[in-house]
């Protein structure tokens, strides 16, 4: 169901969420998960305490739905981005690029979970990063199907097991992207998908030199 085509109460609700997690995502990332209070959420989203602890029992609740909420976008965005094109190549690309534009775009909530990890409760995190780990492996199953198919279409060589290349893209695109977080300005993710992409499809060794 579509947004409009919702109630209007239920439209005011989830617009009242989506408020009081934007303030708390503004707070979290400018003080930290551990410094930032209910009551501070409740002052900064301007909802009285009462109505905040309608939409969530405590900050652990409310701090595991704004980054599901996020992995959830993430997730669709990458999906919509291979599954704009049937070509194998293209799929890839539109994937490089998508994953680097959601960074860009998503910088506050992302710094917030990596700096934030360790740093919630075990039993929060635990079922954050076991989520989190799901929608990955969803994610690489279809990388490797884009892989697989290029292989059985004999647009790639064989070089390796589908799933593997998979996991390589993508540790290869995260492995930019967090260097990007640290330095953008140093390491800026690279505009051109190619770039990374050839690392995978032309490697490293000169065939005259073997």
């Amino acid at each position: 169901m579509q947004l409009q085509e919702l109630p209007r109460r239920e439209r005011e609700k989830l617009r009242q969420r989506q408020e009081m997690m934007q303030a708390a995502l503004s707070l979290f990332s400018e003080k930290g998960y551990h410094n930032v209070s209910m009551h501070e959420i409740a002052a900064k989203s301007e909802f009285a305490i009462g109505t905040l602890y309608k939409f969530f029992s405590n900050k652990e609740d409310l701090y595991k739905a704004l980054i599901m909420e996020q992995s959830d976008r993430f997730h669709r965005a990458l999906s919509a981005a291979i599954e704009s094109s049937r070509d194998e190549m293209e799929q890839l690309r539109q994937y490089v690029k998508a994953k680097g534009e959601i960074f860009r775009v998503n910088v506050s909530v992302i710094r917030l979970y990596f700096a934030e990890t360790r740093g919630a409760s075990f039993n929060i995190m635990a079922g954050v990063d076991q989520d989190i780990r799901k929608r990955r492996e969803n994610f690489l199953a279809k990388l490797t199907a884009i892989f697989a198919s290029g292989i059985q279409s004999k647009r790639f060589s064989p070089i390796s097991e589908p799933y593997i290349l998979a996991v390589s893209l993508d540790s290869l695109c995260n492995a930019f992207l967090f260097l990007w977080l640290e330095s953008p300005e140093r390491f800026p993710y690279p505009e051109n998908p190619d770039q990374i992409l050839n690392i995978l499809f032309k490697g490293l060794l000169n065939d005259s030199h073997e």
